[in-house]
């Protein structure tokens, strides 16, 4: 029973940290040790921490979370709006790395 709650814990890191954010600036921010990542809207600041502990081997010294509002467009005269979207600034601690760019 208790490796299925674990097994349980590994699809919740995988449901919290969905994918890199690979942008001009975030690359610029690798200097200061830091990476950018899309996250589920409803993770929390401590369940973005632990997910990429867990999933990348690192330590983490600190989140910071950015939620962009979806804009709102017309298509064929008809507005729409877009979905929200959320992204972490995830600091690394000293000596820590991870290289995102290896599986493009």
């Amino acid at each position: 029973m208790a490796k299925k709650q674990a097994a349980a814990v590994e699809n919740r890191h995988y449901d919290v940290v969905m994918a890199p954010h690979i942008t001009e600036k975030s690359t610029m921010l690798s200097d200061q040790n830091a990476v950018v990542f899309k996250v589920a809207s409803t993770a929390s600041k401590p369940e973005i921490k632990a997910a990429v502990e867990a999933l990348f081997n690192v330590k983490v010294t600190g989140v910071n979370t950015i939620v962009t509002k979806g804009k709102t467009k017309k298509w064929k005269g008809r507005p729409y709006t877009r979905s929200d979207s959320k992204k972490a600034i995830v600091t690394l601690a000293e000596g820590n790395s991870i290289d995102i760019t290896s599986g493009i």
